[in-house]
């Protein structure tokens, strides 16, 4: 867009100045490379908040978008490696072709917009940040090298798409609802919406890094029986009593940690619903966090985001696997049945079944991660909730992070100790084994 100034005199040509110079601070700050990364993130988020992807789902869009990115950006570092090469199903990524310039950020700009044009529903608030991009990146390369850019990060996500077709994702969409069992300590729907089981057969999408789905299978849930000298039984009784007792700060731990996409809200008669980031939205924040506080340029960046959204998804293939295995029963059946009616948890009990805890998988499985490209005693403000729920909580580390957001599940009365604990275990294991099969 061209603006024809007619200058008159001093007082003109100052004026002039002025917009140039306005112009100019707005176009280097839109192509700040690093923000560029953050900013395709953040909007993404949006979308899976907008569009109420369940937490499964929304941690296989991150995982995709950001690989794919990652391997279109990656070039920019020589010392850089792909990780689709070391991953399971991918085709060798393109490469950039001899003699040809181009720009790699813009590049990841395609090959990321691209790939979540593929697994997003609602498309016009990312096409909207994607197109100023462009036009920006158009207006300041040579025809050639924007070409060129374009038409690799284009080609990334072509590749990185293949796969995503192939990884049974589509045909789980086809499978009959899973309504549980009303046999003594099996899952069935809860209070108080009574929803069908989500993602039951996620053990079937096809990891990234894991072997297969069952590789870190925790040991099986403790028998059910109300025996008051069971296992089971006070792990139950475990489950009311810290209800009943809870602190403020507990409370608040519960609330920040809560992630639930969508809550229904009662009130009478009258029903509405409340949107969030999912828990690995909140954990893609933290690395945001990450990579910003240290400095962390575009490729490291990149490198971040890939790594976390590749944890976390396989963490929740790997939890997924454990839930429908013994679908086990959720603590506002059993208090409901034998001591309470009428009690309810502080959090919404999400509709699968409980053990063993996804909050605990996926953010122990991130939570290594991220320690090990940014440090164990990594300290940060997590702000990734502010904007929706209005509350923020320093750590000393990510690991005491991911601490807090497994015992958050105990607090919030929708999961027993046991499956917080083995929950954690199991996704560090999953997080070791991401960073041992890509090199890191």
């Amino acid at each position: 867009m061209f603006v024809n100034i007619q200058l008159k005199g001093l007082v003109g040509f100052i004026a002039f100045l002025s917009i140039f110079s306005a112009c100019k601070s707005v176009e280097d700050h839109t192509l700040d490379e690093r923000e560029i990364v953050h900013r395709l993130q953040d909007e993404l988020t949006q979308v899976i908040i907008y569009d109420v992807f369940t937490p499964p789902v929304a941690g296989r869009i991150y995982a995709y978008t950001s690989l794919a990115g990652y391997e279109a950006i990656r070039w920019k570092d020589s010392t850089s490696v792909s990780l689709a090469a070391k991953m399971n199903g991918f085709a060798p990524m393109p490469l950039p072709q001899p003699g040809k310039t181009y720009n790699f950020t813009l590049a990841y700009v395609k090959a990321f917009s691209d790939m979540a044009m593929k697994v997003i529903f609602s498309k016009d608030s990312l096409n909207r940040y994607v197109n100023e991009v462009l036009e920006n990146y158009k207006q300041k390369l040579p025809k050639e090298e924007y070409e060129n850019s374009i038409a690799f990060g284009s080609a990334v996500a072509d590749s990185v798409g293949k796969r995503a077709k192939d990884d049974h994702y589509l045909i789980s969409r086809s499978k009959p609802k899973y309504l549980g069992s009303e046999e003594p300590g099996k899952w069935r729907p809860t209070a108080p919406d009574y929803l069908d089981g989500v993602e039951f057969c996620w053990n079937e999408i096809h990891p990234f890094i894991l072997d297969s789905t069952g590789q870190f299978l925790p040991p099986p849930p403790p028998a059910y029986s109300m025996d008051s000298n069971s296992t089971f039984y006070n792990m139950a009784r475990e489950v009311l009593e810290v209800q009943q007792n809870l602190t403020q700060e507990q409370k608040d731990i519960a609330k920040f940690w809560d992630d639930n996409p969508f809550v229904i809200e009662h009130a009478g008669h009258l029903m509405f619903g409340t949107k969030k980031i999912t828990p690995g939205g909140h954990w893609m924040g933290i690395a945001a966090i990450a990579a910003r506080q240290s400095n962390a340029g575009e490729v490291k960046t990149a490198l971040t985001y890939s790594l976390t959204a590749t944890a976390l998804f396989d963490a929740f293939i790997s939890c997924w696997d454990a839930k429908y295995k013994w679908s086990y029963v959720r603590p506002i059946t059993v208090i409901h049945q034998y001591w309470d009616k009428g009690w309810q948890p502080i959090l919404q009990t999400p509709p699968f079944p409980e053990y063993t805890s996804g909050h605990s998988t996926i953010t122990a499985s991130a939570a290594t991660v991220l320690t090990k490209l940014y440090g164990d005693n990594f300290a940060f403000n997590d702000t990734s909730d502010l904007r929706y729920i209005g509350m923020q909580r320093k750590f000393q580390s990510f690991n005491k992070a991911a601490e807090e957001c497994s015992v958050s599940r105990l607090y919030g009365g929708i999961h027993y100790r046991l499956s917080v604990d083995e929950g954690a275990a199991a996704g560090k294991k999953v997080g070791n084994l991401v960073l041992q099969k890509t090199g890191l």
